[in-house]
């Protein structure tokens, strides 16, 4: 089957589609037959080396996919083949046409959702949820601002801010990648690189500010988005590509709270927790993952060149398809 392979950290180029053999599924694990894998901007930290987890080398990329279980081993009885799924992470990389996983990696895959949509929940709704409801406590009629709307994790953010019953504010920085978030649910759609951008939030707000702000480029924004909270407010930090200097003092007066969060740290129990919601948000489709754009598994260094591109653009999920 093939697989994409990366012998040394570094460039998109290093990854490399290789012919390795079959899995077999231990006692247990179980197999799926990828039928669609999610690209995340954490997949391509690792493959840089830059990311605080290493994996052995070689290594196949890849947390999120979908696919259909093709043979489950001994001490596995919840799960047959045939059996649609999204999952979490995997013990084999999802870059790939076959994949094992641990029982707690995989979740169903409900019918109105397809592979593609399946392969983009993992991180970027398990993301959106643990940021407002897990850290931040986000209750009905705030307002919450998402900061980078159009990508993966912004477009779960928005579609479950709404479905949380918070009045949505976003920003993003292409006309496509706003018009989405509009018709995904924000009510104010702001263009992060227009002069003015800020004050047009905060006269959105009546001048209030907003009460829970999502932050996807940290190292761009935090320092701006200080200014920008109402009194009491909270700030997740769900990304950052570097240093940032703010002034405390916009923090202090407010009485704000700055929060960082790396989904990776959450625990079984909230992992759980997380996907029991999403999956519930799947089937009734109040959650509905937007794909951007697909590649063909030889061409995952071009996905990542893409999800990795600083003049943004995004609007949805990018995946591979086996």
């Amino acid at each position: 089957m093939n697989a994409i392979r990366v012998h040394q950290f570094g460039g998109p180029e290093v990854m490399e589609l290789e012919d390795v053999p079959s899995f077999k599924p231990g006692p247990d694990e179980i197999l799926i037959e990828v039928k669609a894998a999610g690209i995340n901007p954490v997949d391509a930290y690792i493959r840089s080396g830059q990311y605080s987890i290493k994996p052995a080398l070689p290594y196949t990329p890849g947390m999120d996919a979908a696919g259909i279980i093709k043979a489950v081993g001994l001490k596995i009885t919840r799960w047959r083949p045939g059996n649609r799924v999204y999952t979490f992470g995997s013990r084999t990389g999802t870059y790939a046409q076959e994949m094992l996983c641990a029982e707690s990696q995989i979740f169903p895959l409900p019918w109105n959702a397809t592979f593609q949509q399946g392969a983009a929940v993992g991180v970027p709704y398990a993301t959106a949820y643990r940021a407002f409801v897990q850290k931040a406590r986000v209750r009905a009629k705030q307002t919450i601002l998402i900061h980078g709307a159009s990508g993966g994790v912004g477009i779960a953010s928005v579609q479950l801010a709404k479905h949380l019953k918070c009045t949505v504010l976003a920003t993003a920085g292409s006309d496509k990648g706003r018009a989405l978030a509009l018709q995904q649910g924000a009510t104010v759609v702001f263009d992060h690189s227009a002069p003015g951008y800020l004050d047009e939030i905060m006269k959105a707000t009546a001048g209030r500010g907003v009460d829970v702000l999502l932050e996807l480029r940290a190292d761009i924004n935090l320092g701006k988005d200080l200014t920008l909270l109402a009194p009491g407010g909270c700030i997740v930090v769900v990304g950052s590509r570097g240093e940032v200097s703010i002034n405390p003092r916009d923090l202090m007066g407010r009485e704000g709270v700055v929060m960082g969060m790396v989904l990776m740290n959450a625990s079984p129990e909230d992992i759980r927790e997380i996907h029991r919601a999403l999956g519930q948000g799947l089937a009734n489709n109040s959650l509905k993952p937007i794909i951007a754009e697909e590649f063909a598994l030889k061409d995952a260094a071009d996905a990542h060149r893409k999800i990795m591109d600083p003049s943004g653009g995004a609007a949805g999920k990018i995946v591979l398809i086996p």
